[in-house]
């Protein structure tokens, strides 16, 4: 079996219409070519087919397809994951500068909700690009996905709480080196987060950590501080196929318990992996009793 692939459950069940808030998906390279200038190759097995054994394994319903930054602005192999999840996935996508707004309205009907800023080196677009871009896809109701070394976010947090639309911070904000609560950095995170208009992705914790599985301690406590901070503007997500960790790939199931552990309660994860991501992505409101953080 493929190392991608979990081999068991997690413990903890996740909710009806629970989503996975940022994954990629990859394809043969004569189908999606990798663009010529990425410093990353695709990332063999992490393709549709195998992602819904995925899914189903973990006990998820819904998926925000995130564009990897080895095909640049080629967004098929996203758009083309997109057709067969349907109704119950959302896109994030990469376009150049001068994108027109025909393709932002065709873009927008086929799923996608938000642009992606890759700021930690490989990414097609850079800071100069930011500004201009928020406010075209602003317009078609698209977040700003920003990924960039966190210990420089208090550098740029004016910067981004003045952008149009919503901001959506990834990985716990992807402190390269793990940091503490009072880093700087961490601080104008969590000050972002009480705009209302800015979300974290509370993932990712296996690719920074220098403590490492099972508990990644160093990291986690991160993203456990920012679910007791704003738990309505977290995210839950698998980042798989875990592209920096190709070869030795984290268990997938039990970073959906150590979610679950950084929550406190299902309720609080409930609200997390429904409700925000409903609210973010325009999906339906799942329906029953456990749907709703009291």
């Amino acid at each position: 079996m493929s190392a991608l692939l979990p081999v068991r459950a997690p413990v903890f069940t996740p909710p009806p219409g629970a989503c996975d808030c940022h994954m990629h998906i990859y394809g043969p390279e004569e189908l999606y070519p990798p663009a010529p200038a990425s410093p990353f190759p695709p990332v063999a097995g992490g393709d549709i087919a195998a992602y819904l054994k995925v899914r189903a394994t973990l006990g998820l319903t819904r998926a925000v397809i995130v564009q990897p930054s080895v095909y640049g602005f080629d967004n098929r192999a996203t758009l083309d994951a997109l057709a067969v999840l349907g109704a119950e996935a959302r896109g994030v996508a990469v376009v150049p500068p001068q994108v027109s707004d025909a393709e932002l309205e065709r873009l927008t009907g086929l799923g996608i909700r938000g642009i992606r800023f890759f700021m930690i080196g490989g990414g097609a677009l850079g800071w100069d690009d930011l500004e201009t871009l928020a406010a075209k896809t602003a317009a078609y109701g698209w977040h700003v996905q920003m990924q960039m070394d966190g210990r420089l976010l208090h550098e740029e947090a004016d910067r981004l709480a003045r952008l149009p639309g919503r901001l959506v911070i990834d990985h716990n904000g992807k402190f390269l080196q793990p940091v503490g609560l009072d880093h700087p950095g961490f601080g104008a995170l969590r000050r972002l987060l009480d705009n209302a208009r800015t979300y974290v992705k509370t993932s990712g914790v296996y690719e920074t950590s220098r403590l490492g599985a099972p508990d990644y301690t160093d990291v986690a406590a991160l993203a456990r501080a920012l679910i007791a901070h704003a738990p309505e503007r977290c995210l839950f997500a698998t980042n798989w196929p875990h592209p920096s960790k190709p070869g030795t790939p984290p268990d997938d199931a039990a970073l959906v318990d150590l979610f679950r552990d950084w929550c406190g309660s299902e309720a609080v994860a409930t609200k997390i992996m429904t409700d925000n991501a409903a609210e973010l992505y325009g999906f339906d409101r799942p329906t029953g009793e456990q749907e709703r953080l009291p």
